[in-house]
């Protein structure tokens, strides 16, 4: 079965979970108006559907090939990344000044999930650049957002964030890159980056590396790291392509999925020192990359979704189709559908899928409301509110990815196992989004010791509330239908401000306590927030869609929100279960 984008379920949840209809109403997305916002999707799930799709199996079998310190990407995908740049569809959120389109997060974000389940190694490449026009944008000189935001907004260039090296990892404080200024103000750069997406292509005619590196004379640790821009091409005053620059790609990995996007080894300064240009200033380059990673933290939470919901389709289309054995209200050989548990296995699929996605859109919704509001006090809120969500839908929504593509890989048997099927390409893709962009643990550490602290904990207590309300309106309509959901959402209302106030506690007096709990804390948070919002789905619906709202989130309340108070325990008294190293694993 080929993907169709879930177009309609999209709209319900960026309208009545994301909250689309209040930005229109409160003037932050007056483009949005009169069902734009519909009418944009609707085409990108064409694209997603015809173009973009098709090439999903191409890739995975053929991958991109390294050949002369050039790299070939599979047959179609030049010619169709041509045409998706034409069609307008990379400036969707950058700056209309540079030839954007300037809409919403919201709406990119919806785009970006239906892209990535078409394809994730296609929607890769453009992912990056979407950041990087952000970093740019926010942070360098008006010089080089002259020279490359318009052709990065066009997508006739893209763009490449370069942190990771052999011996850092995700210290980047251990970063050995450097760069050694110049009297004409440039830099020259010299290291090696590794596992750089899209390094090296040959979809765009240039690429746009951003670069973290040391100056001779710069503080240790993350302090002293710079942003420089370091292009594939040097770019003549006319704007025409110059001088291959001293940047080559002399590897690409072979990975366990995303087998067409081009995960490359580069090696800057063999020749001389590549030219790079400073972004923002010297030994503040983390600031800047930052605004590039969390517009990719929420891009990979996306693509958490965008897999799970790909993974799905198939699963419920094999699941239609394949007989075996005797089931109630079947004659003959019924289609597995028709068994209990696997019922409950696609239920279990469809509601994390949901509540994933609810989840990444609420986050592009806090987003675009912190650059949006005009007052201070509503931006910083709504700012708060996005730094609090992201790390909790990058974890959640990219370990939904992984557990939902292994239901499917379960849904089909055996042949699930099997690649003609094409399942597990879905399990195999997904793998690495819980690891890039920061590791899942790293959220859950980012989560508890940086978000929490917010305004004195008044970020993370108005989500709380936000839950509540939820479960004050269930309880208000008082509909047999939604069986305990109220009773179970109001539970993990409390297991989670229980296990908040504990986290909060340690952080002033128990480091290691919080750090120990601080992954099943990001999955309880997860869960009630999934868990909430799919109750307002649920309470949103009319008729036609209201019976299988509510069953989808009933199920989820019963199944996955109902392991909340498990891991309330598990987060307060988890810690004392890890013991020092030595104990269980003998001398280093």
């Amino acid at each position: 079965m080929t993907y169709r984008a879930p177009v309609e379920d999209i709209v319900f949840t960026l309208r009545h979970v994301a909250g689309l209809d209040r930005m229109i109403a409160d003037g932050l997305a007056p483009d949005l108006e009169g069902g734009m916002a519909e009418a944009v999707l609707e085409e990108a799930g064409k694209f997603a559907n015809d173009r973009i799709a098709p090439l999903n199996r191409i890739g995975d079998q053929t991958g991109s090939k390294l050949k002369d310190g050039a790299v070939t990407t599979p047959p179609g995908w030049k010619e169709t990344y041509r045409d998706w740049a034409e069609a307008g569809w990379n400036g969707l959120p950058a700056p209309v000044d540079f030839g954007g389109q300037g809409l919403p997060m919201l709406v990119q974000a919806a785009c970006i999930e239906m892209w990535n389940s078409a394809n994730m190694a296609f929607s890769l490449g453009p992912l990056l650049t979407a950041g990087a026009i952000e970093a740019l944008d926010a942070h360098g000189s008006d010089t080089l957002k002259d020279i490359y935001l318009p052709k990065l907004v066009s997508g006739e260039w893209m763009g490449t964030m370069n942190l990771t090296e052999p011996q850092a990892g995700s210290d980047l404080a251990a970063l050995r890159s450097r760069a050694e200024k110049q009297a004409d103000g440039t830099y020259r750069i010299f290291g090696q980056k590794i596992y750089i997406t899209y390094g090296e292509h040959d979809l765009t005619d240039n690429i746009i590396h951003l670069v973290l590196a040391r100056l001779p004379d710069a503080p240790a640790g993350t302090r002293g790291i710079s942003l420089f821009l370091v292009p594939k091409f040097l770019v003549n005053d006319d704007g025409s392509l110059g001088a291959r620059n001293d940047v080559f790609c002399n590897g690409i990995e072979h990975k366990l999925g995303i087998h067409a996007s081009p995960t490359c080894t580069m090696v800057y300064g063999d020749k001389g020192g590549a030219v790079g240009y400073l972004i923002g200033e010297e030994n503040r380059g983390l600031n800047c990359m930052f605004t590039m990673m969390n517009n990719a933290r929420l891009g990979v939470a996306l693509q958490g979704v965008a897999v799970a919901e790909a993974a799905f389709q198939k699963a419920l289309s094999y699941a239609r189709d394949r007989k075996q054995g005797k089931a109630a209200g079947y004659e003959g050989t019924a289609p597995i559908i028709g068994h209990p548990d696997i019922r409950r296995t696609l239920l279990q699929m469809r509601g994390r899928t949901r509540a994933a996605r609810a989840i990444t859109y609420m986050t592009a919704e806090a987003i675009d409301r912190a650059h949006r509001e005009t007052d201070p006090a509503k931006k910083q809120k709504a700012s708060e509110r996005a730094a609090l969500l992201t790390p909790i839908g990058k974890s959640y929504a990219t370990d939904i990815g992984i557990e939902v593509s292994s239901l499917g890989v379960q849904v089909h048997g055996g042949m699930g196992y099997v690649e003609e099927t094409g399942a597990a390409q879905f399990f195999r893709d997904a793998r690495i989004a819980a690891i890039y962009e920061g590791t899942n643990g790293i959220q859950a550490i980012d989560l508890v010791t940086r978000k929490l602290p917010l305004s004195g904990g008044d970020t993370v207590r108005a989500a709380i509330a936000g839950i509540r309300e939820t479960v004050a309106e269930v309880k208000r309509r008082n509909d047999p239908a939604f069986g305990k959901i109220g009773e179970r959402l109001a539970e993990a209302a409390d297991s989670l401000e229980r296990a908040t106030d504990f986290m909060l506690a340690q952080l002033g007096s128990n480091m290691e306590a919080a750090l120990a709990g601080a992954t099943p804390y990001l999955k309880l948070f997860a869960l009630a927030e999934g868990g909430a919002a799919l109750a307002r789905e649920a309470l949103a619906a009319s008729d036609t869609v209201a019976a299988e709202k509510i069953a989808v989130a009933r199920f989820y309340a019963k199944h996955d929100v109902n392991e909340a108070a498990a891991l309330a325990r598990e987060v307060i008294e988890g810690s004392e279960s890890i013991p020092p190293a030595e104990i269980v694993f003998g001398a280093a």
